[in-house]
Order: structure tokens, then C-alpha cells, then sequence
């Protein structure tokens, strides 16, 4: 006589959601997140494991939900995993847990950002094709050189100094948020959603200057530009050339060789420092872009590197304070819009919509704290014209009117 067994657990929980909000949250190990809601190592491990075909039931799913500050319908909803490498500087051991987190960040940017598609109309991907038709690894850098120039004139910046490149790329369609890294080695991150195809774009808030936000957003758009379709074995067979190509392309998209060179009448600290002020580039990499277009040989670029090193600049350079760093918008807007048209209610979207904390949506969407708990304010019309039968309030002033102009 044959019995039937019920598989305890929770019909369509995913085992890679159970692993990004892990990671999201640095728990480095399945153990440290098993004892903080009281189960076996084992279990986590089981319900982590694809081929286990094992899930927590649903009361330690709340618990499981509770203790990673997302909504238990979390782990019942398809994760966002490109086929395409999230571009990362570095891919070294030492930065596991950082680099775990910032790829879980990244889904849940793209997760937001599709979300919110259903509502409002991102900008259209305006990225040209400049490889046309070449490979990556076929670019020579007077290739990338002349990419840079190809893409200011397609996006009608001129040859100067180039203004805000957030800004610049959420108006090409990039999404950008801003987050806190937890460490100094990573800058940001690219990286391409597996719905549409749109490129994201995570940038650290740590330490941050304008000259360096400006420097690590034109790295990432260089990726966005040229590698989208690099294979992740090639990404990682091939990380140093991919991030030096990044790096050229960012520097002579800031410093285009037609027109910065020029201003650069004697190659000492004070006039790049000068330049700083101009240009909006940080000394150091302008040191390395004069080393860069042959202007200054090798060793006097290591003579500079080195005064500005016993500068104490390596800490923090002149003018670093100078400009305020301004965050991306375009999905702050959106929500903001969706909410003070009526479309949906804001607790309506964290109960329906969003299954990530309140917390971490106005991270990513770089909306204030608290943003999720405050009321919408209400509308309120100036009164036009003052009603002569009611008695004016003490120490209210007297509307004047404009005289008319005489024609």
C-alpha cells in the first residue's frame, strides 16, 4: 500500500531571490543568516540550492521576509538576471561580499525601473552605433579617440567642458541611481536589463566630489557605449583591457583632444588646478590624459604623481568641494509624478507593486528618507482677488495692482 507525501514549503518560492536578498543585505553566509531566524545552516542551504527543490514554509518565509526588510512576495517573483556581465572595476577576491552587493543592488534598480516603465515613459535610448560593425577588442586608441568627438557631436555638446553626465545620461536613456558602496575600491557599476535591454547605471555616493562623480558616470557610459555586447567569459578573460578602454574613452570624452590640450600652456600642478576649475576634472586624471596624448613623457607624469602625492592630494584635491554633487532624477520624478497625478497612492505601490522596503526604493529612486510615510501635500491656490465684504486680517498688507502699460 502505497502512501502520497506533501512536500512541505511554499509553492513557487525561488531559491535566487532567497541568495540576491542575502547579498543585498551583506549577509556573507547562508550560516549567519540561518542563525539570525533561528534554523539550520542546512535549510538555508537547501532552500538556496535550485536542484534541492526545497522551500521554507510560509510562516519562516515572514520571518525570512521580516529579517531582509522585503515583502514575502519577494521570493515569488522572477528575478532580473541578464544574460549580458554586470561591468565591475575589479573582480578580485578580496571584494566578494561588495561586489555581491553591488550585482543585488543592480537587479533591484532594474527591478524599480521596469516597474515604474508601467506608468511613465523613460527617455528613448539614444546610444550610436560606433563600432559599426568592429569588435571591441579591434579598437585602437585613436579609434576611441575619435569615438569621443563622434559622440559629443551626436549629442550636441560642442568641444568644451562637459556639463553634468548624469544628467547627460538619463537624457539618453540610461537609468542612474546613487547609492553607498561601503568601500572606497568600487566607483559604480553597468549593466543591462534583461526586460528591454536598457542600460543601468549604479555610481557610489562614498567620498564623493563632482570631479570624481564626473569621471566615474563617463566610465560607465564608455561601457554602455562600447561592450554592451561583450560575452561575461570575455568580460572576464579580458577585464583589464575593457576597463582601460572604459578609462580612455571616459577621459577623452571630459578632455576631448581637440580642443583641452590647448589650454594647457605649461604642464605644472598650479596650472591643472587651474584647469580643475575649468574642465571639472580632477588633476590627477588630467596628469594621466597629458600622459595619455604623449604631451608629457612617462617620467615626468610619475614626477607630478609623485608631488601630488606629497601634496596630500591623494586624500582629497583643491576645488574636490567646489561644485555641489547633484543626484540623478529621472526616477525620483517619476514616482513623484505617478503619485501627484493620483495614479496610484504610494502605500497602494510599496502593498502592490514593489516588493522591496520603502527604504530601499527612495534609495534608489534618490527620494528623501521617509518619503514613503509623508502625506502628498495638498494643492493650494493664492487668492486672486481680495472679497471687499470680508474684513482684512491684522498686519495683512494691501494687494497693489500693476499699473497698465501705456502702448
Amino acid at each position: 500500500m502505497g502512501f502520497n507525501t506533501m512536500r512541505i514549503g511554499t509553492p513557487g518560492f525561488i531559491p535566487a531571490r532567497l541568495v540576491e536578498a542575502r547579498e543585498a543585505r551583506r549577509i556573507t553566509t547562508k550560516s549567519a543568516l540561518a542563525k539570525r531566524i533561528g534554523v539550520s545552516p542546512t535549510s538555508v542551504s537547501r532552500w538556496e540550492d535550485e536542484a534541492a527543490d526545497q522551500s521554507p514554509d510560509y510562516s519562516t518565509l515572514v520571518r525570512l521576509a521580516g529579517e531582509l526588510g522585503v515583502r514575502p512576495e519577494y521570493f515569488l517573483r522572477p528575478p532580473y538576471h541578464s544574460d549580458r556581465p554586470t561591468f565591475l572595476r575589479s573582480l578580485a577576491s578580496t571584494l566578494v561580499r561588495d561586489l555581491a552587493y553591488q550585482k543585488a543592488q543592480m537587479h533591484w534598480l532594474q527591478e524599480t525601473s521596469f516597474i515604474l516603465g508601467h506608468y511613465v515613459d523613460l527617455p528613448d535610448i539614444d546610444i550610436p552605433d560606433v563600432l559599426e560593425g568592429l569588435s571591441y577588442n579591434q579598437l585602437r586608441e585613436d579609434d576611441i579617440e575619435g569615438i569621443a568627438l563622434r559622440l559629443r557631436r551626436h549629442w550636441n555638446m560642442g568641444e568644451g567642458p562637459c556639463g553634468d553626465v548624469v544628467s547627460l545620461m538619463e537624457r539618453i536613456g540610461i537609468v542612474v541611481a546613487t547609492i553607498p558602496m561601503g568601500t572606497t575600491k568600487l566607483d559604480g557599476l553597468c549593466s543591462w536589463s534583461p526586460v528591454d535591454g536598457r542600460p543601468h547605471v549604479l555610481l557610489a555616493t562614498d567620498k564623493m566630489s563632482f570631479p570624481r562623480r564626473q569621471m566615474d558616470a563617463a566610465h560607465e557610459l564608455a561601457h554602455a557605449v562600447l561592450h554592451q555586447q561583450v560575452p561575461e567569459q570575455e568580460f572576464r578573460e579580458n577585464l583589464r583591457m575593457i576597463e582601460q578602454q572604459a578609462f580612455r574613452l571616459a577621459s577623452a570624452f571630459l578632455m576631448p583632444s581637440t580642443t583641452y590640450p590647448h589650454e594647457v600652456k605649461h604642464t605644472s600642478l598650479t596650472m591643472l588646478t587651474s584647469l580643475k576649475e575649468r574642465w571639472r576634472v580632477s588633476i590627477k586624471a588630467q596628469i594621466k590624459r597629458l600622459s595619455d596624448l604623449d604631451i608629457i613623457p612617462e617620467d615626468y607624469a610619475r614626477q607630478l604623481y609623485k608631488l601630488y602625492s606629497a601634496k596630500g592630494w591623494s586624500k582629497g584635491e583643491p576645488l574636490d568641494q567646489h561644485w555641489a554633487v547633484t543626484g540623478p532624477k529621472a526616477l525620483r520624478d517619476s514616482l513623484n509624478l505617478i503619485v501627484e497625478n493620483g495614479v496610484r497612492e504610494k502605500a497602494d505601490l510599496l502593498a502592490t507593486e514593489f516588493t522591496i522596503s520603502a527604504a530601499d526604493v527612495e534609495m534608489l529612486c534618490g527620494l528623501p528618507d521617509g518619503w514613503f510615510d509623508r502625506d502628498a501635500a495638498e494643492v493650494v491656490s493664492l487668492r486672486v482677488r481680495e472679497d471687499p465684504a470680508q474684513p482684512r486680517a491684522p498686519g495683512m498688507g494691501e494687494v497693489i495692482p500693476f499699473p497698465e502699460r501705456r502702448r
